[in-house]
């Protein structure tokens, strides 16, 4: 199986006048394609600074990013959105554009100056609709839709994009249970059919350790990247919190309130 992306003695942190502040370091990470790999920790532990600097948006402390064999900084914006999709939680701009001109926007990295689109960017969005079943929306504006829906939408404009690594800041944010889990088994059957490797941030970690191929854990002390089942046999879940209230449950692969 392919590696995707992965990392080489990678800190992450913040560049500051005073000097760095080191969130982690040494991070040895590895991403294939075909897998569905999740991100999680407690509130400010740095997940969303991890995902920045491996994705090339901020600068890394020390160590090195490869994505496909190359160093991210090394690549020209236009060749890293042909290799690497990123779905961020901010809010999108008004505009008046439909689902299917958002989702169109993916196609952009290949487009000419004008960003007309050729008959085969019309065949990847239309596909990207199909594969993520919005296709009954397709002609309404992005903002008459609702939160589940765009969540998909989004995820079918990086689907667009065709690159082989996709990577989402918590997308299963102000979802309920419902669109939640819809979301989860949706990128887990396009890390399958498609062979793509897709790497999101989650609080839901009772449904991550059900779906997820793999689980990137990070607690104040340590990183950890591995399947779910060695994690719970690790008891890294019970360092997640720094609350005696929340306990994790090996046996029913699950948190646990007193």
């Amino acid at each position: 199986m392919k590696k995707v992306l992965y990392t080489q003695n990678l800190s992450i942190g913040y560049r500051t006048k005073k000097g760095d502040t080191v969130i982690a370091e040494n991070l040895n990470l590895d991403f294939h394609e075909g897998k569905l790999i999740t991100l999680i920790g407690a509130n400010g532990i740095g997940k969303s600074t991890l995902l920045r600097t491996i994705t090339g948006i901020q600068k890394p402390l020390a160590g090195e990013v490869f994505l496909n064999d190359k160093n991210i900084i090394t690549y020209p914006l236009s060749e890293l959105a042909q290799n690497l999709s990123v779905v961020l939680t901010e809010k999108l701009p008004p505009s008046n554009l439909t689902v299917y001109e958002l989702v169109s926007l993916g196609r952009q990295p290949y487009t000419n100056w004008v960003g007309k689109l050729a008959p085969e960017d019309m065949e990847k969005t239309i596909n990207a609709i199909e594969m993520t079943n919005i296709a009954e929306i397709g002609h309404k504006k992005h903002h008459e839709i609702s939160d589940g829906q765009l969540q998909k939408v989004l995820v079918a404009r990086a689907l667009a994009q065709d690159t082989p690594l996709i990577i989402l800041d918590e997308p299963t944010t102000h979802l309920d249970l419902h669109h939640k889990v819809s979301l989860f088994k949706l990128l887990k059957r396009l890390s399958k059919e498609m062979g793509k490797c897709i790497l999101f941030s989650t609080h839901d970690i009772d449904l991550a350790i059900q779906l997820s191929d793999e689980m990137i854990v990070m607690t104040k002390n340590n990183i950890v990247q591995d399947d779910p089942c060695k994690l719970i046999e690790s008891g890294i879940f019970n360092t997640l919190f720094d609350d005696e209230d929340i306990t994790f449950d090996a046996d029913k692969g699950k948190f646990l309130f007193k």
